[in-house]
């Protein structure tokens, strides 16, 4: 087994204000919280953007360089921006960020599904900003897009226009098999970064039985061709991606996909979760991979030849 790559998912588009005290929200708060992933173990830290005055998801890439320079300038971490964004985005708006950094690695959904946040509305009494609840109840009625040309466009234009490369985020095994047809193409370039996303309604569910049959797939479609890499929202987080390195997956972690470190106890920060999932590898003999191995095992760019 390789060293294992801790990626910090820190802040995303899912989870809104009234949900956690804890979530960052403001330029500073994400800059802050990011070099503080990557000082914990963070080698990638995946990154959205959020209005600073109400905290709703936004694509503006002048909200983005505001704590781009800062996380590169203050860290070694490989800086991984969203290409999914958030929910009512358009494709230009979800890639206006990416193609102004040019960054090493950009997250890339590989394909269109349901996405279901309106269970979490349940939870709540009420709600800081008008916007979250009728953000969760939206999503009802969404579905989250990339077409085969949705696709297509975002490798030509990020992947052949920038050397940028893609954390793929397979939400079920249908999507390891339109990797493979991109990667019969020739349109995706080895060694290949495959997120195994679980627990999300819509997608695959957080069962040891899918984390076990996704890797058979995807050993099957890919050999050694690719990394892989494991998530899981929520209550299943810390279990799963533990089984998932076990099992000679990589791992992610962050505030978008779980708020808590504990059952019932919000977790304090995005390092937090990194120390936590840290103290659970390291007994387990699981080595930790700094930035430079991660770069070498995913075979990126360099920090040296971003635009922030």
């Amino acid at each position: 087994m390789s060293k294992v790559i801790i990626s910090c998912a820190i802040t995303g588009a899912v989870h809104t204000p009234t949900m956690s005290p804890h979530l960052p929200i403001t330029p500073d708060q994400i800059a802050a919280q990011a070099i503080e992933a990557a000082e914990a173990g963070a080698s990638v830290l995946h990154l959205h953007a959020r209005d600073p005055d109400n905290g709703m998801p936004t694509p503006d890439p002048n909200v983005f360089m505001q704590f781009l320079p800062r996380i590169k300038q203050s860290t070694n971490a490989i800086v991984n921006i969203t290409t999914g964004g958030g929910q009512g985005m358009s494709i230009d708006e979800r890639l206006a960020a990416p193609l102004r950094a040019s960054p090493e690695l950009c997250s890339l959904n590989m394909g269109s599904m349901n996405f279901g946040m309106y269970p979490m509305l349940g939870k709540y009494k009420s709600f800081q900003h008008p916007w979250e609840a009728e953000h969760l109840e939206a999503s009802r009625d969404w579905i989250f897009r990339n077409t085969f040309k949705d696709i297509e466009a975002i490798l030509e234009r990020l992947g052949k226009g920038h050397g940028t490369k893609f954390e793929f985020e397979c939400y079920d095994t249908a999507h390891l098999y339109t990797l493979a047809h991109f990667l019969d193409r020739k349109l995706v370039t080895p060694p290949l970064f495959v997120q195994s996303i679980f627990g999300i309604l819509g997608g695959t569910g957080a069962d040891s039985e899918n984390l076990l049959h996704a890797k058979r797939i995807a050993d099957k479609l890919f050999g050694n061709e690719y990394r892989w890499s494991v998530m899981a929202a929520g209550k299943h987080q810390m279990p799963f991606i533990t089984m998932g390195a076990i099992n000679g997956a990589n791992v992610r972690v962050g505030l978008e996909d779980s708020l808590f470190a504990g059952k019932g106890r919000l977790a304090t920060s995005n390092a937090e979760q990194v120390r936590l999932i840290r103290s659970i590898f390291e007994p387990l003999s699981l080595e930790i991979a700094t930035p430079a191995e991660a770069r070498e095992l995913l075979a990126l760019k360099g920090g040296d030849n971003v635009a922030f």
